[in-house]
């Protein structure tokens, strides 16, 4: 029996979030400068859009730049920028095709003009669609994220718009950037790195982890049905015990 025969249709997490990691240094064992192996990460973007799509995942997260991604050198960043300009404009209409409706988190102010537009214009050409949701995170940081919701929630306080007696979970994720998305409940990390690197650290408090080895351009179809099977394979307690569930 394949992968895919083995995944349970029933039990298949709504809201997968991917942190991508290892364009680099695919790159670096290919012989190639960095951004080529974000360019061939491209195709492992599209095959794993198109895998979740296909066994019912109704949300897509993918960890596209990060804030501190700017720390990089300037040449990588501006290929990066290029490269995503390039990377919507291409796939927007396969998008649509597919029923994929674009968003993003993040704060997009921060985004070179090119790179906004090219975002927004896409965003509504597919605003109709609803097969399911890709959310691209750019120029995101989970800091930033919930920085931004106590200064939203303070704000409001001070104008006598909100009661600080009021604040709980359900208004701070009504204020954070995904509050139009349920949490995760699956987040992979490819490259073999054990870290979250500062990605939804406010949604993921019951996220089942998954992390693999396969560098982000050799991840495929197969790798995302192994994380759902072992994802599958686990019992959410959510603080409870197994005679509660």
């Amino acid at each position: 029996m394949n992968l895919l025969d083995q995944i349970n249709r029933e039990n298949v997490p709504g809201h997968i979030a991917i942190i991508m990691d290892g364009n680099g240094r695919w790159a670096k064992k290919q012989g190639q400068e960095r951004l080529y192996g974000h360019s061939i990460g491209v195709e492992s973007v599209r095959e794993t859009l198109t895998a979740a799509k296909n066994i019912g995942v109704k949300y897509l997260t993918l960890y596209a730049f990060s804030t501190e991604n700017w720390n990089r050198p300037k040449a990588e960043i501006d290929g990066l920028m290029n490269l995503l300009v390039r990377t919507i404009s291409n796939e927007v209409d396969e998008l649509n095709s597919s029923g994929v409706r674009l968003h993003s988190i993040g704060d997009r102010d921060g985004l070179p003009q090119e790179c906004r537009e090219e975002l927004a214009s896409a965003m509504q050409r597919t605003s109709h669609n609803d097969s399911i949701h890709l959310i691209l995170a750019l120029n995101y940081s989970a800091r930033w994220e919930i920085t931004r919701a106590a200064r939203l929630i303070a704000e409001a306080a001070q104008q006598g718009e909100l009661d600080p007696a009021a604040i709980d979970d359900e208004l701070i994720s009504s204020r954070m950037s995904t509050a139009d998305f349920p949490d995760p409940e699956l987040l992979i990390r490819t490259s073999g790195e054990y870290r979250l690197s500062n990605f939804l650290l406010w949604q993921i408090a019951y996220t089942e982890l998954h992390f693999t080895s396969v560098l982000w351009p050799d991840f495929k179809e197969e790798d995302l049905y192994k994380a759902v099977l072992d994802y599958q394979s686990r019992e959410r307690r959510f603080g409870m015990v197994s005679e509660q569930l």
